[in-house]
């Protein structure tokens, strides 16, 4: 094999050993997920089906989680004027970490007609992670505040989590997250010399040297043989 065949051949097996290990990443998983709310409420109890998605954005040394509805639920008997409903939520977490994150957001900015479904405005919270694995997101109980009175509407469909996310503790290690994860895919990184993606390429790279080495030693056999 020529030189320049043979550093082609390297550069290729070393972008191929960086893009294995940045598929070996931990990912976020999310989906929407249909929850059924029982709602009680000054004028008794009330039912609404709404589809829930919850989003996770890296932020800092957490995550800002955005819990959104694709359905208005409940209603109430006169119009809510702008800026009169304040809406909150839970959202219980598992896996990982047992606890709750509330979530919450700007109150409506227009006015919500009587009898129709209130629609709810995306709720958000920081979550930091204490533990370090996968942790899911659920939808929790929702809370709505209006015209002095309180609403809560509580799911009853048991729902599935709406996110799941691969999380480190706050001043955990590479380590810790490889020993959590129960895989070598994780790589300790301490630098760029050390990072993942470097070690994966030098992985790589030193593999196929081995086996051009060898083709070229081989063919050095047979021509001296000849």
């Amino acid at each position: 094999m020529s030189y320049r065949k043979r550093t082609a051949a390297l550069a290729s097996a070393a972008a191929l050993a960086g893009s294995v290990v940045l598929m070996a990443a931990p990912a976020a998983r999310a989906e929407v997920v249909d929850v059924k709310y029982q709602c009680k409420t000054p004028i008794g109890d009330k039912s609404a089906l709404s589809p829930i998605d919850i989003k996770g954005v890296k932020s800092g040394s957490g995550y800002k989680i955005t819990m959104s509805w694709q359905k208005g639920v409940s209603s109430s008997p006169v119009d809510l004027g702008k800026g009169s409903m304040e809406p909150s939520a839970v959202i219980q977490l598992g896996g990982a970490e047992k606890g709750t994150l509330k979530v919450t957001g700007a109150a409506n900015q227009a006015v919500v007609p009587a009898n129709t479904p209130i629609k709810i405005n995306d709720l958000s919270g920081t979550y930091t992670p204490k533990e370090s694995g996968k942790v899911t997101f659920t939808a929790g109980v929702l809370t709505i505040i209006a015209l002095g009175t309180t609403t809560t509407c509580t799911p009853t469909n048991s729902p599935g989590p709406s996110l799941s996310l691969d999380v480190t503790a706050a001043g955990g290690s590479a380590d810790d997250t490889q020993n959590e994860s129960g895989s070598g895919d994780s790589l300790p990184q301490t630098g760029p010399e050390d990072s993942a993606i470097a070690l994966g390429t030098l992985g790589g790279t030193v593999l196929l040297v081995g086996a051009a080495g060898s083709l070229w030693v081989t063919r050095r056999r047979r021509r001296s043989a000849g």
